[in-house]
């Protein structure tokens, strides 16, 4: 029987290209290769003029899913106005490594070295939950290539305190037993924790994306565990970017608390809830 969700992802790199953004798979080092989807930024040949250059957005996806999957109704709205980078992280969507690093300094070093090897100076990242930690260790290691982040439902750093924290909340024990799930009915209770009014959805449906969906499962295993610091060896960076948090009330995996606790640290200017398109139609890439 053919697999739902490996069908859908076939449709779906078709759409990407059909709308300019390609995937592009990168040498960061010798042994380590990253995969990119870019949107192209092609010169109006019809009035014989350079297209002027377009705003990077870079979109740092989470842990469950690779990069196109996870923004890809984002990438539709923004490609035509921003060149939008979408990185697959080490393991995930066919980036990889032969490099023992875990961490989530090594994603960063390796997302940041694969944006400057395209022409990438200065650009707007946006995280989601994983990919917003090591957007954060972006901004942090790399001032100049970072103007400003967006993240949402995410931390600084996954101390052993907020995790301890947000594991006794929903209920696991590691990290691994609930973002790597065992069972169809592990996928059905890890989506529906994720998610906010999660809509019913068969058996089958699961069952497919529990078969494609997971795979290194023993790098990424070794992945959440180097995401777990000491809370006496964090600290915190003082960001010269704009910062700016999007989080739901309801969300069940870092709370509110865990969002105005953050807010207090990364000192954001204000505290006023918006959606994406908002933010970067305020002058937020400028």
């Amino acid at each position: 029987m053919v697999n739902f969700f490996s069908v859908y992802k076939f449709i779906l790199h078709g759409i990407m290209k059909l709308v300019g953004v390609r995937p592009q798979t990168v040498e960061i080092e010798p042994g380590t290769i990253m995969n990119f989807w870019v949107s192209s930024n092609i010169p109006n040949k019809i009035a014989n003029t350079p297209k002027k250059s377009k705003p990077a957005v870079v979109f740092l996806h989470g842990f469950t899913m690779d990069g196109i999957f996870t923004w890809q109704l984002q990438v539709l709205s923004l490609a035509k106005n921003y060149t939008v980078y979408v990185p697959d992280f080490l393991f995930f969507g066919g980036s990889i490594t032969d490099k023992s690093d875990r961490s989530p300094e090594f994603q960063a070093e390796c997302v940041a070295k694969g944006l400057r090897s395209m022409g990438v100076e200065r650009c707007t990242l946006v995280g989601f939950s994983y990919g917003g930690m090591v957007g954060f260790k972006m901004a942090e290691l790399y001032p100049n290539l970072v103007e400003s982040i967006v993240v949402t439902g995410s931390v600084l750093a996954l101390t052993r305190s907020i995790s301890d924290a947000s594991l006794e909340r929903l209920g696991f024990k590691c990290w691994p037993d609930y973002l790597l799930p065992n069972s169809v009915k592990d996928v059905r209770n890890m989506l529906e924790i994720a998610t906010y009014k999660f809509p019913y959805l068969p058996d089958w449906i699961y069952k497919d994306c529990f078969e494609v969906m997971f795979g290194n499962r023993k790098e990424r295993e070794e992945l959440l565990g180097a995401l777990v610091v000491d809370d006496k060896v964090s600290t915190i960076a003082d960001f010269p970017q704009r910062v700016h948090l999007l989080w739901g009330e309801n969300d069940k995996i870092f709370n509110m608390e865990t969002a105005r606790n953050l807010r207090m640290y990364v000192i954001l200017p204000c505290s006023k809830t918006l959606t994406l398109t908002s933010i970067l139609n305020n002058n937020w890439l400028k």
